[in-house]
């Protein structure tokens, strides 16, 4: 039961098309706040003080920050999908 059965086709169709568009927002979001965490991090731990330019060292401590970020949340990522498939078997 996917709780549209009082509604007739047309409606099912309105509810799962919203659902798809709240999912992908939600996503949107959840993509918008790691990078906000990310930016935070990594200017905290590279940035000393800012200036009207980023000098050579500081811009490829942000670079290499924000790779090991993505990095990390990539391996994090896989690791729970793999969990959550050898959960589902």
């Amino acid at each position: 039961m996917d709780g549209f059965d009082q509604f007739n086709d047309s409606e099912k169709a309105e509810a799962s098309e919203l659902q798809r568009m709240i999912a992908i927002e939600q996503q949107k979001a959840q993509f918008q706040a790691q990078v906000h965490t990310f930016t935070d991090v990594c200017w905290d731990k590279c940035v000393d003080s800012p200036g009207s330019k980023l000098d050579h060292r500081t811009e490829t401590c942000l670079v290499s920050c924000v790779e090991r970020f993505i990095d990390t949340t990539l391996s994090i990522t896989n690791r729970f999908t793999q969990m959550v498939q050898k959960g589902a078997h």
